[in-house]
């Protein structure tokens, strides 16, 4: 043998053992760039490596996971699910109304919620395979039926599920969570089904080569309904999981989870093209997008970045997938597309602190409380939230502020977090009264004082309950309306967020206050979200089949500014609007006289006070289970009071 062969042998070794090792890396890049999240975190968070707080993540990561499992049959065929979320919220609120409102035993009532979530993939898999609907029209048709009937059934209001089932949301001893538990069995499920079953080889060639597939004998049409009916069932375990972790069903649960879902696949290695999919990277996926959440809700980073985050890694993963799907070459390709992703987004984690400047908290180096407001989309909580940081500056406490975004589930992780970080006290804004109960429990456990503000929490102890009263407001504003109206005519009634307190509240008491003036008929009542531009849209739509309305009652000045803007010249004059909250622009529009009165809160001083009722319970000193923050009717005549 030749000198010259002998040099090369070791050369070429090693270029096989490069080229394995490459491969091996590629393989398995979502692994790697969890690894990389993983180590990050740990460096910049002290509180991330802890026992505790890793077993947040497997809990918080446990519904999207099991969403994105379902979802993976479906994109391996080259389809997509954005039912899923919807779904999961139909089939816990039927599995609460059968059992708690209608005495169903509840092992029957899990066999009908998930049999509720198969039913809705069927009916999917129906309408696209022989609707020959695109997928994307059909589930997205499905989402919209499932969440209005989840909102039929429940009528808008949370409903508790039998305490048996809530322990599918409690962990075993002290370390091993049912959720995670749960999570890892569907994974089995999903594992075994792709690999070692006939339907699952035929998702593989279905989203290969369709017409191949049919070519070769696989009845097509029958394996998709297959795919979608397991993404449906696999949906109402998701449901069935969260629902039990809030101890509540919800009718607006899970909102925007298929969206996760999706990216937790391709995040995974899966291709939206089809043909290219696995459990692991499935998990992996999931499990990255929990440690991202985690891991900014640790370091404080603002609710807003945190969502720019998030939207960096989803985009770079679908961006990657539509490269490799190109046959752009990489070295290697597979590392690029996989671990890439992650490490652009713990680029993107570290410009965002940069940005920030450390985070959302206000850095005061003492106290560490945690602030958790339902929604910082609404200028009610941006209010409340600017008084609670500027109380923090002065008392030279450190708080962290989270945005649950509307989403009880979300609330409950980033509650979890601030028990996992040892805060020295936590202030609520809940979402739902009855969903935070298990995660205020949990920091009652911990020995750590919640103080809710604005709405209370139902079964579990807080300290304080800083809050005005929302059903003695919907009264001030039923008498405001009605005497501006000369006590006759025809109303308008613009209702919040179903499913929510505030709404709830603030329309017991206007329904109760407007019993008193029976010249005045409530001729439409309809919900537009607490958002001001579907506030338009739907005092637009009343206005064509109620033109005779001459006045509007909306639950809050946001929709009430839609109201305005749908009037024109008749608001305030022609037709009286009430709003609710004496926002800034509420306010505004008061002074102008195109709102009648709005019934205000003064949400900055609310935030005001509950930090410092937070301290003093950080404390240990005694304070008042209540602190009624003042309600005031602001009309034109003392408008100015608010204005500032």
């Amino acid at each position: 043998m030749s000198t010259d062969t002998l040099r090369k042998r070791p050369s070429s070794q090693n270029g096989g053992s490069g080229r394995t090792a490459a491969r091996l890396l590629g393989e398995n890049g979502a692994l790697a760039g969890l690894v990389i999240l993983v180590v990050a975190l740990a460096l910049l968070s002290g509180d991330f490596l802890t026992v505790d707080n890793l077993l947040n993540v497997g809990v918080q990561a446990a519904v999207v996971a099991i969403l994105a499992f379902g979802v993976t049959f479906v994109i391996v065929t080259g389809g997509i699910d954005l039912s899923v979320g919807a779904v999961a919220a139909l089939s816990a609120v039927v599995l609460a109304w059968t059992a708690t409102e209608h005495g169903v035993p509840w092992p029957v009532a899990l066999v009908v919620a998930i049999a509720v979530g198969i039913a809705a993939g069927l009916v999917n898999g129906a309408l696209i395979t022989y609707g020959k609907l695109p997928p994307f029209i059909a589930t997205l048709a499905m989402l919209g039926v499932a969440r209005g009937l989840a909102l039929v059934i429940s009528e808008g209001s949370p409903i508790a599920v039998p305490d048996a089932v809530t322990h599918v949301g409690d962990t075993i001893g002290s370390y091993l969570p049912v959720p995670v538990i749960v999570m890892a069995a569907m994974g089995l499920l999903t594992a075994l089904v792709l690999a070692r079953t006939y339907s699952g080889r035929a998702m593989y060639a279905i989203g290969g080569n369709e017409e191949a597939a049919r070519l070769s004998g696989i009845k097509v049409s029958r394996q998709k309904l297959v795919t979608y009916a397991l993404s449906g069932a696999f949906a109402a375990v998701a449901g069935i999981v969260l629902a039990a972790r809030l101890s509540s069903a919800q009718p607006q649960a899970a909102s925007g989870y298929e969206l996760d879902a999706i990216a937790a696949v391709v995040i995974g290695g899966a291709s939206l093209s089809g043909g290219k999919g696995r459990a692991f990277g499935t998990l992996v996926g999931a499990l990255i997008l929990a440690v991202l959440r985690n891991g900014l809700n640790l370091l404080s980073v603002n609710a807003f970045w945190q969502q720019v985050v998030i939207g960096v890694v989803i985009a770079l993963a679908v961006l990657l997938d539509t490269l490799r799907r190109r046959g752009t070459s990489f070295s290697p390709r597979q590392l690029y597309a996989g671990g890439g992703v992650v490490v652009a987004a713990v680029a993107a984690l570290a410009i965002a602190v940069a940005v920030n400047g450390g985070g959302s908290g206000t850095g005061g180096g003492g106290t560490k409380i945690g602030l958790s407001v339902s929604t910082l989309n609404n200028p009610f909580f941006v209010q409340l939230r600017q008084g609670a940081e500027a109380e923090a500056r002065r008392q030279g406490v450190d708080l962290t502020v989270g945005d649950a975004q509307n989403d009880a589930s979300q609330q409950a992780n980033q509650l979890q977090n601030f028990t996992t970080q040892g805060m020295k006290a936590i202030i609520v804004n809940p979402v739902d009264s009855d969903a935070a109960s298990p995660a205020v429990q949990a920091a009652n456990k911990a020995d750590i004082p919640v103080i809710a503000a604005d709405r209370g929490v139902n079964n579990a102890k807080v300290a304080q309950l800083v809050a005005s009263d929302n059903v003695a407001g919907g009264r001030d504003a039923a008498k405001t309306l009605a005497e501006a109206m000369g006590g006759k005519g025809e109303v308008a009634w613009i209702q919040g967020q179903a499913g929510t307190s505030a709404s709830r509240e603030r329309g017991q008491g206007f329904a109760e206050g407007m019993k008193a003036f029976p010249g005045i008929k409530i001729v439409a009542r309809q919900p537009a979200d607490f958002d001001r531009t579907k506030g338009l849209d739907v005092m637009t739509n009343l206005l064509q089949s109620n033109p005779g309305i001459t006045g509007v009652f909306a639950e809050n000045d946001e929709m009430a500014l839609g109201a305005v803007k749908a009037l024109g010249g008749k608001s305030g004059g022609q037709v009286k609007v009430v709003g609710f909250d004496g926002t800034p622009d509420g306010i505004k529009a008061v002074q102008a006289g195109t709102m009648t009165a709005s019934v205000a809160q003064q949400p900055r001083l609310l935030g005001q006070i509950a930090v410092r009722s937070a301290i003093a319970a950080a404390k240990g000193d005694k304070i008042e289970s209540m602190h009624a923050v003042p309600v005031k009717v602001a009309t034109k005549a003392n408008a100015s009071e608010f204005a500032s």
